[in-house]
């Protein structure tokens, strides 16, 4: 088999294994509401989590995937290897992050270690300025969104269950968060797996197996099968992070933050811009404690997690940029021994 048929499966493979990675590192996002709030068992969660993630491909396009695959980066200068280091330094930013139990951006973490490993190779100029643009805005936005709404839903629940029991309340509200989690789940496998997508149709297209960049069916199976998959392996260091410390959670809360966060991902995705479904359920959930009081949220624990945040693109696109570096030398010797 020809060498770069056999390299091109190979880094395949790899993105696939990324996006395993992302949805084990995301798990905590799509169940740790609904597991905090003991509606669901956490096993029963990611089972439903993970179904919902599959499934996502028969509602959205592939406006997400058109953005990473060809509008951040100029895909005339981006080679299989390129690719291939661009996504080691992404998956060692997620593992780095799900072993410290840091709810960072998957999505970022592939966009920085893409970038950082295609300037090392062609320079700064192969940037698109555009598809960054929105990208960038949408890490402070995306988490505003999902904060205000969060607020917002959890006010109008305060008004509707006004005088109503807690028994009563909790009751439908178990029943609802099924939904909201249903919801939620659908918007992450929608966005996330769509990343994969974009970066495998644009190895076919580095490779010469493809003359335009298009994104197979079999593509879309494969990225939305590997994001449940890793869903269904969990991600427990982060459940604890995302569903107890930054604000305690009753069941009506978990149906607002999950609401929320699915409304601003539906509109992230339909607009072709992929968003962090982690910056965004973190916002709904500071959004919903601080509905009842400010005080409700453990705004420490937030702004941590905002640190990492702004570390994720510059912190994958360094390590990205430092493995190209390291596998062209390795190259390079081989070749001249």
């Amino acid at each position: 088999m020809d060498p770069v048929i056999l390299f091109t499966i190979l880094v395949i493979i790899i993105a696939l294994i990324f996006d395993f990675t992302n949805g084990m590192h995301d798990a905590a996002n799509s169940v740790s509401t609904i597991v905090s709030t003991r509606v669901l068992s956490p096993k029963q969660a990611v089972i439903w989590a993970a179904f919902f993630n599959f499934i996502a491909f028969l509602v959205f396009g592939t406006a997400v995937a058109k953005t990473i695959g060809s509008g951040m980066i100029d895909v005339r200068h981006v080679t299989i290897f390129t690719i291939f280091c661009g996504l080691l330094g992404a998956i060692c930013w997620n593992l780095f992050t799900w072993h410290r139990g840091l709810p960072t951006s998957s999505s970022h973490a592939l966009i920085g270690g893409y970038a950082g490993a295609a300037v090392a190779g062609a320079g700064f100029g192969v940037i698109i300025p555009g598809g960054w643009t929105k990208t960038l805005f949408f890490i402070v936005a995306a988490p505003a969104i999902g904060l205000v709404l969060g607020y917002m839903l959890k006010v109008v629940s305060a008004w509707v269950t006004f005088k109503r029991s807690p028994e009563n309340v909790n009751k439908w509200s178990r029943i609802l968060q099924l939904f909201s989690a249903a919801l939620y789940s659908l918007g992450h496998g929608g966005n996330d797996a769509q990343k994969t997508m974009g970066i495998i149709a644009g190895l076919l297209l580095a490779s010469g197996l493809t003359r335009e960049f298009t994104i197979p069916l079999w593509v879309v199976l494969c990225a939305h099968a590997s994001i449940a998959m890793g869903t269904l392996s969990g991600g427990w260091r982060i459940v604890r992070t995302m569903g107890t410390k930054i604000t305690k959670l009753k069941p009506i809360d978990g149906v607002c933050a999950e609401t929320a966060s699915a409304l601003s991902i539906f509109l992230a995705t339909h607009l072709g811009i992929p968003v962090s479904t982690t910056h965004v359920i973190t916002g709904a959930i500071s959004g919903v404690g601080a509905s009842e009081r400010i005080t409700a949220v453990r705004w420490n624990v937030t702004f941590s997690i905002a640190w990492a945040w702004l570390f994720t693109i510059p912190g994958s696109a360094l390590i990205g940029s430092l493995i190209f570096i390291f596998l062209s030398q390795i190259v390079k010797l081989t070749a001249a021994a």
